[in-house]
């Protein structure tokens, strides 16, 4: 049977995951408290001995990662956490050894419970992803076959409460759960011969899908990579201390030195290295970065990593297209002119059935309008899609061009398209190998929340917000005029914006919101590039660093205020976590702060960081509804 949506159940296997987390730090502590028991009964050498074995079992796989890392020509601070763990055992500050080695344990167990939290958003994805579906037989019936073995243009049947496993167009209509893939809760309902998106729940009667996407190309497959790699990667800032690690390390090793050479006393050194140990740069960044990353995620934005997050929450330009962002991402045909003796269904037919396999939105109206008139539509041969330009393929043998034409028009299609740009509607061209055929008009209206977002756009940090479309001028100009942006790009080809994308980006970090089609060249010339979501190959845009799963630019304003709040808390729980370890690193070279002491005062910055680390997962901006 196709895939039902996966309930909540608190598994064994689940159970005994979480305690395998808290093991290694459960069982260090326990040794270290049997260690307690004997000093306090008097055998301090046997307690002596408990301490340096615990302190043993940190310091060989540290010691074996470094020296991997050293082999691969990576130097890091992790070196500082071995040197203390090794200088404890020479000096016989056996305590201390142990209580950094607890600390580097509770550190880690923290940051990966951490993770988990943060993760488990995107586990959910991976886990209800649909892997069967139900599809119709040329004799009528209906057979179970795997996902991966549905093609383009197969019927299938989505029964109630089924995940639909495919991108497709509804053959009747439908009551859609679409919280998994868009963030909204609420019901939707979709007529004969709306786009739906794979990942989705039927939450009504049974009811056909013409597959408009394979599988590994439809808008579910997409959000499962993306999720993939957002729990694999890791951001930038999470080995933020390596980058610091030529001036910190050796200014460690340079007063630890002083220490020991003005005293004559090398467990100054060793005091020196143990504040020193670096947990607050390697364990709390990660957990605000990945703690952010499971925030906008909730909100309806998948971000490919923690380094794109870091990047969007320092954003200060924004690009953002047309149709279907800023407008209402829904056209309708409101004219089809033809030249002189043309019939009007015949060309609004070989336009419909050309534009059946693309997924820019224009392509749905005109393919819905037809369909409402009756019109039986074919399936078009030699199918390309030219980013900015349209579609061409063979509808019935024919040679068809859908989308924008270039060059001198004829006289009625100069008086079409001047028609056209004074009500403000698009224009899609039809034409054959010879010359145009028709055009088709189009009016979207702007969306009524717009300008709304791009205020919110605006509060968020955003400071240039320009609009780039292929639409012409005038149409460009009401729309921008009506939502507020700074400035305009019109009847621009996806070389223009890549030109204008790197322009941007010269001055200030910038993102591009585009289809993921179109504008996937100008996606991954900006410093973020953000997907549309709406559509199958959005989705799959290998070039996109984040997804919007909903069709609007609400979810990105969200996103921006959640990456900025968790760069924030990552930088903030550094800054101040190091601050305090160079304090205390000052006194134990000054001899005011013994290894075991100081030990102890580590464990508790480390601690307190982590947990200012931990409000990035619930803290900060609140997500507007």
């Amino acid at each position: 049977m196709p895939e039902r949506p996966a309930r909540r159940r608190d598994q064994p296997g689940r159970r005994r995951i979480r305690w395998g987390l808290w093991t290694p730090l459960t069982g260090l502590t326990a040794l270290v408290l049997v260690g307690a028991v004997l000093w306090l009964s008097g055998r301090a050498g046997a307690a002596d001995a408990v301490w340096a074995v615990v302190t043993l079992i940190a310091l060989l796989p540290a010691a074996a990662c470094v020296l991997r890392d050293l082999w691969r020509r990576k130097f890091g601070v992790d070196v500082i956490a071995v040197l203390a763990l090794a200088g404890a055992l020479g000096v016989g500050e056996y305590l201390a050894g142990a209580v950094i080695a607890v600390m580097l344990a509770t550190g880690r167990t923290l940051e990966a419970y951490a993770q988990g939290r943060a993760t488990r958003d995107l586990r959910a994805l991976l886990e209800r992803a649909p892997r069967t579906a139900r599809r119709r037989t040329a004799d009528g019936g209906v057979e179970v076959v795997p996902v991966d073995r549905v093609a383009v243009g197969d019927r299938l049947l989505v029964g109630p409460g089924d995940v639909v496993a495919v991108d497709g167009v509804t053959e009747a209509p439908a009551t859609l759960d679409e919280s998994v893939v868009t963030g909204e809760s609420r019901l939707v309902e979709r007529a004969a011969g709306e786009a739906v998106a794979s990942g989705v729940i039927n939450a009504g009667a049974g009811f056909g899908l013409r597959a408009t996407e394979s599988a590994e190309r439809s808008t579910y497959a997409g959000i499962v990579r993306l999720a993939e790699e957002a729990t694999a990667r890791k951001a930038p800032t999470v080995r933020l201390a390596d980058r610091y690690a030529a001036a910190f390390v050796p200014f460690t090793l340079v007063l630890a030195g002083l220490g020991w050479a003005l005293s004559g006393d090398f467990v100054r050194a060793v005091a020196v290295l143990v504040v020193a140990t670096p947990c607050p740069l390697l364990l709390a960044t990660p957990i605000a970065i990945v703690s952010g990353l499971s925030r906008v995620a909730r909100r309806g934005v998948l971000v490919r990593d923690g380094g794109s997050l870091e990047v969007l929450g320092r954003a200060r330009t924004l690009l953002v297209d047309k149709t279907g962002t800023l407008t209402a991402g829904r056209p309708r045909v409101t004219e089809t002119v033809v030249a002189p003796g043309g019939d009007p269904d015949e060309v609004l037919r070989l336009a419909a059935s050309a534009e059946q396999l693309s997924p820019h939105v224009l392509a749905a109206a005109l393919v819905r309008h037809a369909g409402d008139r009756g019109l039986r539509l074919s399936t078009p041969t030699e199918v390309v899609e030219e980013p900015g330009r349209g579609v061409r393929g063979r509808v019935d043998g024919r040679s068809v061009r859908v989308g924008q034409l270039t060059g001198d028009l004829p006289g009625w299609a100069e008086q079409a398209r001047s028609r056209a740009e004074a009500a403000g509607h698009s224009v899609v061209w039809v034409a054959d190998e010879h010359a145009p055929l028709g055009a088709v008009l189009f009016t979207d209206p702007v969306r009524p929340d717009a300008p709304r977002a791009v205020q919110r756009l605006r509060a968020a940090g955003l400071t240039r917000i320009v609009m780039v479309t292929g639409d012409r001028e005038g149409t460009a100009r009401q729309v921008a005029d009506t939502v507020g942006v700074d400035d305009v790009l019109a009847r621009c080809t996806p070389q223009e914006k890549v030109a204008r994308v790197r322009a941007e980006a010269g001055r200030a970090v910038t993102v591009m919101v585009g289809d993921g089609v179109n504008d996937a060249p100008a996606l991954a010339a900006a410093h973020v590039g953000v997907a549309m979501g709406a559509t199958g190959a959005t989705a799959s845009a290998d070039v996109a660093d984040a997804v919007l799963t909903v069709d609007r630019l609400d979810p990105l304003a969200d996103a921006v205020e959640v990456a900025r709040y968790a760069r924030r808390i990552a930088v903030q729980s550094a800054t101040v976590g190091m601050g305090l370890a160079v304090i205390a690193m000052g006194f134990a070279a000054a001899g005011r702060l013994p290894p075991v002491a100081g030990a102890f005062l580590q464990e508790g910055i480390d601690v307190l960081v982590i947990l200012n680390a931990l409000r990035a997962l619930h803290g900060g901006p609140r997500p507007s509804d």
